[in-house]
């Protein structure tokens, strides 16, 4: 199976390159499934439920969140409606919304989506390690579902690693967001899964991890309240990463990162 996860998509810079990249890599890629972190979409501040039919569109099959997920009240209501938009899986009980889903892929396959959120320098939520566990109880990779994608929501690079050689083995892929930097360390686990500590963002990189240079460089000057921050307005690189798994097993095969348009060095797979 061919996956595609697509990083922090940042204000209309990112939506553009999300609506513009994602069809032609289903096409280029011959993807069997997409996922793409949406939480920033709305200005830089959550995700509207135009938005998410946006990108649902486009070709997106599932879309995960993260910090941000209630900046955008209207979106709350539509975290029950539609399954296909997660927030993250350890929110404490009766927290509107799934963190998990299992979703239709091509050729009558199924995906398990799922995504938890860290805890260092992060909201003190519930254990993201327990909270994987607890769904891997409940779906076996190569058994109840075809792929299984993990998308790791931290600030800190140590945790985002430590729950992916946690999850080794047992996940199809197991990516970080939140950074908005795509990192170089793009590899498959000794247990066969897939990793890469960041995807980055699908944004204007001419900027501060995508808002506008100046306000957001004024912060660190100043010390002292200012402008609001707000997306930079550039083209968009859509970053993300590719895997290739292997059917019988669900584990990884191939992973390679995807980089396309904007201002950051192009890489795309070639099949």
């Amino acid at each position: 199976m061919r996956l595609l996860f697509g990083g922090d998509v940042l204000g209309r810079s990112g939506r553009d390159a999300v609506l513009e990249a994602v069809p032609d890599l289903r096409r280029r890629l011959q993807l069997d499934f997409v996922v793409v972190n949406g939480e920033n979409a709305a200005h830089g501040f959550g995700i509207t439920p135009k938005i998410c039919e946006d990108f649902f569109a486009a070709g997106v099959d599932v879309i995960t969140l993260g910090n941000h997920t209630w900046d955008q009240r209207e979106i709350i209501p539509f975290l029950d409606a539609d399954p296909r938009v997660l927030r993250p899986r350890n929110y404490p009980p009766g927290t509107p919304g799934r963190g998990t889903g299992i979703f239709p892929a091509t050729r009558g396959r199924k995906v398990m989506v799922m995504q938890v959120m860290g805890r260092l320098f992060m909201d003190a939520l519930d254990d993201p390690f327990a909270a994987v566990e607890a769904e891997l109880a409940r779906q076996r990779l190569g058994a109840t579902v075809h792929a299984a994608i993990l998308d790791v929501h931290c600030e800190a690079t140590s945790e985002k690693m430590a729950l992916g050689h946690y999850a080794d083995g047992r996940m199809s892929l197991v990516v970080g967001s939140h950074s908005h930097i795509p990192t170089a360390d793009a590899q498959i686990l000794p247990g066969g899964t897939a990793y890469q500590t960041d995807a980055g963002m699908c944004g204007d990189y001419d900027s501060v991890i995508g808002m506008k240079k100046d306000v957001a460089t004024a912060r660190f000057i100043r010390k002292v309240p200012g402008e609001r921050l707000s997306p930079a307005e550039g083209p968009g690189t859509f970053c993300g990463v590719f895997v290739e798994t292997d059917d019988a097993t669900g584990l990884a095969r191939r992973v390679d990162p995807v980089r396309l348009g904007g201002r950051l060095a192009p890489h795309c797979p070639d099949l």
